[in-house]
């Protein structure tokens, strides 16, 4: 297989060489990638080709209908789903409350939900809020606060199950749960299966159908792109689905469910980020052409996977080494995402040393109220490490010198 060629790679991105951020070592990667230059153009230059409302009329009618296209059928070949039923919205939070609202007009009392406490707020809240209006009951999923892997989700399904609510990959720990197994034990009850894939799409190829999902969700300011969000579902599911809509808007499928005029410029950048997922991994064209974008995109996304679990390797090994520092979480499948601790320090305090080192790695919970709390963490969290496509060893190396150096300081 071949290797990521990181120079390339990095040098897309102006972040990384120009600005005031310029020189850090970016660790911030789960709460917003950095953005490719390629990226910012497709946006602006959108922007200014005086795009108007979709139609085929005018050429401008057109370009606009076709970016709306471009834009499904690039998060369709992301989540390896049909882009008739990819929905986009404000954010993948929005769409979620949306999608609530939505189901839970079958439900009633007596119908049961579950939610998982590894999730992030945004696939929890939404599904207990709904519930509790439609009076169903919420059953919830834990996690090993050691390991943080989930428990089975046998043992908290019924014939009365409506819905589960389940994360493809946790943005605290990284756990990657096995979710197709999830969805199978679901559909043996009947219940409809949605998976937060947010965190997982930046770092790993998704497969709607290999998960199970029966709705699936992303961010594409989590891999390169604008911030709005995506959902995508079987289109024959979606007609079944009757959201809250104005009265002259259409009926159509997935249009039905996008509220207002849908943000054009931004959709021309998620098309960008989703081709440069896809050119991660310089490939040769062959007669014809280049490879069909699905496969460009399982390409890439193995040879990041090898990029970043060999720096997830090196990181592991040594934060073991340095006394004080406990890592929350020790999942045997997971995305290159960890939480850490320093004895004796405040999280935040942890992130400004570090700050001292030119090394950016947040601290607090993310949103993932629940995980925290069940893991012992309250609502403070930890020092959260998230490796990335552009991340190099050497600054794995210069993130663990500036931890060594706040742990020297205790002996």
């Amino acid at each position: 297989m071949a290797a990521l060629d990181l120079d390339r790679v990095r040098a897309w991105f102006p972040a990384l060489w120009s600005g005031p951020g310029a020189g850090e070592a970016r660790f911030d990667g789960p709460g917003g990638s950095l953005v490719p230059s390629r990226v910012a153009d497709a946006v602006a230059d959108a922007m200014t080709a005086g795009m108007c409302q979709r139609g085929s009329l005018t050429p401008l009618q057109r370009r606009t209908e076709e970016t709306v296209g471009a834009a499904r059928a690039a998060l369709g070949d992301l989540l390896g789903t049909d882009p008739r039923g990819v929905v986009v919205g404000r954010s993948m939070t929005a769409l979620t409350f949306e999608m609530a609202r939505t189901l839970a007009q079958g439900w009633g009392p007596g119908d049961e939900v579950v939610v998982t406490r590894l999730d992030h707020d945004s696939n929890i809240r939404p599904w207990v809020l709904a519930a509790q209006r439609a009076g169903a009951t919420v059953r919830w999923l834990d996690f090993d606060p050691v390991t943080a892997e989930l428990d089975d989700v046998r043992g908290v399904l019924s014939e009365r199950t409506r819905l589960v609510a389940v994360t493809a990959a946790s943005n605290l720990f990284g756990t990657r749960p096995d979710v197709a197994a999830i969805s199978a034990a679901a559909h043996e009850v009947g219940a409809l299966v949605y998976v937060d894939a947010v965190h997982l799409a930046a770092h790993a190829l998704v497969d709607r159908a290999a998960l199970g999902a029966d709705l699936v969700a992303c961010s594409p300011y989590k891999f390169f792109g604008p911030h709005l969000g995506a959902v995508a579902a079987d289109p024959a599911l979606l007609e079944t689905l009757q959201p809250d809509k104005l009265l002259p808007s259409t009926d159509a499928v997935p249009e039905r469910f996008e509220l207002g005029t849908l943000p054009y410029e931004l959709l021309a950048g998620v098309t960008a980020s989703v081709e440069a997922l896809a050119d991660l991994l310089e490939q040769p064209t062959h007669e014809g052409g280049e490879l069909p974008r699905r496969e460009r995109l399982a390409a890439s996304m193995t040879a990041l996977e090898e990029h970043e679990d060999a720096l997830l390797s090196r990181l592991l090994e040594g934060l073991d080494a340095l006394p004080g520092v406990r890592v929350h979480g020790s999942p045997a499948r997971r995305t290159p995402t960890v939480l850490l601790s320093v004895e004796g320090h405040d999280p935040v305090a942890v992130q400004e040393h570090l700050v001292g080192h030119g090394v950016l790695a947040p601290a607090g919970s993310f949103y993932a109220l629940e995980a925290s709390r069940h893991a012992g963490l309250g609502d403070t969290g930890g020092v959260r490490v998230g490796l990335s496509p552009y991340s190099t060893a050497e600054e794995v190396e210069r993130l663990l010198t500036g931890l060594a150096t706040l742990t020297s300081s205790q002996e």
